[in-house]
Parts: structure tokens; C-alpha cells; sequence
């Protein structure tokens, strides 16, 4: 949803009480719009069918990204980076950025890069063949190196002033009542649901 406090992947994205609170200076921002669709305009879109759940080609005004939790072949962010990449190529992402902090976490380990990964994208391919590409291109790592990285990732946590500051102005806008949004995931998950009209 990299670099000012922290990981990256508040994704920018919302117009109820998420997206417009993450600005495109934090370390979590996947995007940011100081005027995003509403609910009410993404509820409008959904009901005349523009926003059916179409994963070959999200539409990420009406429904966001598969959570960064989500894993394939071991790597967390990797589902969420596909979608937002297909959204991008068919004009459909919205507020959510391609090549966000939170992605490049995943491009740093694996040594790939954005546009190839879009260029694969651009092709058509699902998203076993898309893991069959990252597999014969990405920096060699052993099924235990993967599964590290991505428990690191999933428990990764501010821990800097700068980034607890973010984290804490986010949390307090968006849910100050919960106790259990502790890492990064916890806050990007948080402001995905809020975003399109969850409650939390």
C-alpha cells in the first residue's frame, strides 16, 4: 500500500477515512488521492456492473488488491503486486500505485524488476506462469530463504520515532479502538477494509 518511516505499503488509496489519511511521502504509500472515489461512487460502479470481481483484470476502484499476506510460492506481497500490475495495464488501479514501496520490498529480495514483471503481465500470463518467470529470473533463494523472508515481512513492525509517528497517525484515524494492529500488514489490511467501507 519504503522510505520516510518505513516499509511501505500503506496503500494510499480511499475516500472515507483510509486512503486520504496515507500521503504519497510514507513509507507505506501505494497511493494517494487528495479527492478518491467515495463509497457511495464505488458502491454506484459496483451495482452497474464496471466493478464486477474480475481477477484477471481488477478493478481496484471497487475492491482492493489481495491482501499482502496472501502467498505465492512462499512469497508474501507477490499477489497483491500481480493485481495491482494487472489493474495498471487495463487503466483499473485507481488510487493504488504499481512498483510501491511495499513492492519494491519484494523486487529488493528477488533482484527483479517492475517493468519486466509488467512486461510478463502485459502478456496475459496467470499467475502460476508468472511464478514459473519470477522462479527462472529471481536472485537464487533456497524454499527456507523465501519462507523467512516472508515471515519477516509479515511481522515487520515500525521502529524508528519517524515510522512509529506514521503508524500511530494512521492507527488513530482509521481504528484507535483496536488493540491488534501492531506490524505494517495489520495497518495495510486495516486500511484496505476501512477504505471500501468496512468497520472496524
Amino acid at each position: 500500500m519504503t522510505h520516510g518511516p518505513q516499509p511501505d505499503a500503506l496503500s494510499g488509496a480511499g475516500g472515507h477515512r483510509g486512503r486520504n489519511v496515507i500521503h504519497h511521502a510514507s513509507p507505506l504509500v501505494e497511493s494517494w488521492n487528495p479527492r478518491p472515489l467515495c463509497y457511495v461512487e464505488r458502491r454506484r460502479l459496483f451495482h452497474n456492473g464496471v466493478g464486477t470481481m474480475n481477477w484477471k483484470t481488477p478493478d481496484l476502484r471497487v475492491h482492493p488488491p489481495r491482501s499482502p499476506r496472501v502467498r505465492l510460492g512462499g512469497y508474501v506481497i507477490l499477489p497483491r503486486m500481480l493485481d495491482k500490475g494487472r489493474a495498471l495495464l487495463a487503466g483499473t488501479n485507481g488510487e493504488y500505485n504499481y512498483n510501491c514501496p511495499l513492492d519494491q520490498q519484494f523486487l529488493t529480495f528477488t533482484g527483479l524488476d517492475a517493468e519486466a514483471l509488467k512486461a510478463e503481465l502485459a502478456a496475459g500470463k496467470s499467475d502460476a506462469e508468472i511464478l514459473a518467470w519470477v522462479q527462472a529470473h529471481a536472485r537464487p533463494r533456497s524454499p527456507a530463504e523465501i519462507l523467512a523472508w516472508s515471515a519477516w515481512q509479515e511481522q515487520r513492525a515500525p521502529d524508528n520515532p519517524e515510522a512509529r509517528a506514521f503508524f500511530n497517525e494512521i492507527h488513530q484515524k482509521l481504528a484507535p479502538h483496536r488493540t491488534d494492529i501492531v506490524t505494517w500488514f495489520d495497518l495495510l489490511d486495516l486500511d484496505d477494509y476501512v477504505s471500501f467501507g468496512g468497520r472496524p
